[in-house]
């Protein structure tokens, strides 16, 4: 067993009020000193090095159904991908791919980089944005799963309002009224999409819906998975993205000169170093060895991942950008059998945004507002943050993003 004291003195702990805005110092500490440690605050065990949380994450020992039960402890969860280990996880997983695979996103680019440019549109009439994630976050977001549900304009608000109300499905340490509320809600996009469901037509969901591998459950389960480790993710990543990446004048010329690849690389370390989702939970079916350290059977357990990201054992410069970084493991979409099946979603639509808003407003820059982070443990994500967007030099498609999200 791998255990230590707590913290050192002047390092705030993560989940502290002071650690959740900055929980960088604590994580290294972690990292360097106890990778495998069970923290007395909480009673969790948090894993912090990469190589850790990459052998956490591929260990059948370390069950992420049993882990989502230990976060609402007094009701059941919707099976999903999520409350699933195994052969039923693979078994719900396979069918995700109709709704978030590359064939569905395909199906949807042209329609989402028009969603995309419009979103940029109403940005250019208002000039100044007082925060870049209700502004471009969330009305992309909110366009992408629009599209690939087959709801129509009309509906996008109400898909917006439940996605919001049911994020709070992504925090493990939810307390148990909090845990209530995202299960109330969650009840309700699952009646929303049921309904939209029977109706749907030709699209990613009608797809979904018609595949015979899924009852009817299991299918609103996968939706409802999808709109709590998408819809949030992808908001979020790009207000944490903007943070690092308009103060860099050279990182936006080079993103507008990246060909697609480039344009993802970008984004894979715009996600490494402020990913929205920091860690995961599971629970310990028995005794587990880590290269970092051994932990008993029927333990919660935290993977760290935005500690695992800052690495310096794997990432040269870990707490900087690199832009052109290559390879770049990060586990912003966690790994193994339960890496997130709508990661494709958030780097590729992500990725359109953000190079088409850098050839529209070359100069774009912070504005003058200061940002601050959320004290929240998840998402992780940026307040505040305003962009001064400057001359607008067009719509026209730029040669990265004129193929749309599916590029």
């Amino acid at each position: 067993m791998t255990t230590t004291p707590g913290l050192p003195s002047g390092i705030a702990h993560p989940f502290s009020p002071a650690g959740r805005i900055d929980p960088y110092p604590a994580y290294d500490w972690l990292r360097a000193h106890a990778p495998v440690h069970r923290d007395p605050m909480s009673g969790m065990w948090l894993v912090t090095s990469h190589a850790d949380c990459v052998a956490l994450l591929k260990d059948p020992a370390f069950s992420a159904a049993a882990g989502q039960r230990e976060r609402a402890r007094d009701d059941d969860l919707p099976v999903s991908m999520l409350t699933t280990d195994g052969a039923d996880h693979a078994r719900l997983r396979a069918p995700g791919a109709l709704l978030l695979g590359p064939a569905a996103l395909a199906s949807v680019e042209d329609a989402v980089a028009a969603d995309a440019d419009a979103v940029l549109d109403r940005a250019a009439r208002a000039g100044t944005l007082d925060d870049a994630v209700e502004q471009l976050g969330v009305p992309l977001a909110t366009a992408v799963l629009g599209r690939l549900f087959g709801l129509g304009e009309d509906d996008w608000g109400t898909l917006a309002q439940l996605a919001r109300a049911v994020s709070v499905n992504l925090d493990p340490l939810a307390p148990p009224p909090v845990a209530r509320l995202g299960r109330a809600a969650m009840g309700e996009l699952t009646r929303f999409l049921d309904a939209h469901a029977e109706q749907a037509p030709p699209s990613p969901l009608a797809r979904l819906a018609a595949d015979p591998r899924l009852t009817r459950q299991e299918m609103l389960g996968v939706l409802g998975l999808a709109v709590v480790g998408g819809w949030q993710p992808l908001a979020e990543s790009i207000g944490n993205a903007l943070y690092w990446l308009l103060p860099s004048p050279d990182a936006r010329a080079a993103l507008r000169s990246a060909d697609a690849e480039g344009a993802l690389t970008a984004m894979d370390e715009l996600l490494r170093l402020e990913a929205p989702i920091p860690f995961t939970a599971r629970v310990t079916l028995r005794e587990a060895t880590l290269p970092g350290g051994t932990i008993p059977a029927g333990q919660r357990v935290l993977a760290v991942l935005a500690a695992a990201n800052r690495d310096p054992a794997v990432f040269t410069d870990p707490a900087e950008p690199v832009f052109d970084r290559t390879p770049n493991p990060h586990l912003a979409f966690g790994g193994g059998p339960h890496f997130c099946l709508a990661a494709r979603l958030v780097r590729q639509a992500g990725a359109l945004l953000l190079t088409r808003l850098v050839h529209r407003f070359p100069d774009a820059n912070p504005g003058s507002s200061t940002p601050s982070w959320a004290p929240t443990l998840i998402p992780r994500r940026i307040t505040g943050l305003s962009v001064e967007l400057g001359a607008d030099a067009g719509t026209g498609r730029c040669p990265v993003t004129g193929a749309g999200v599916g590029a």
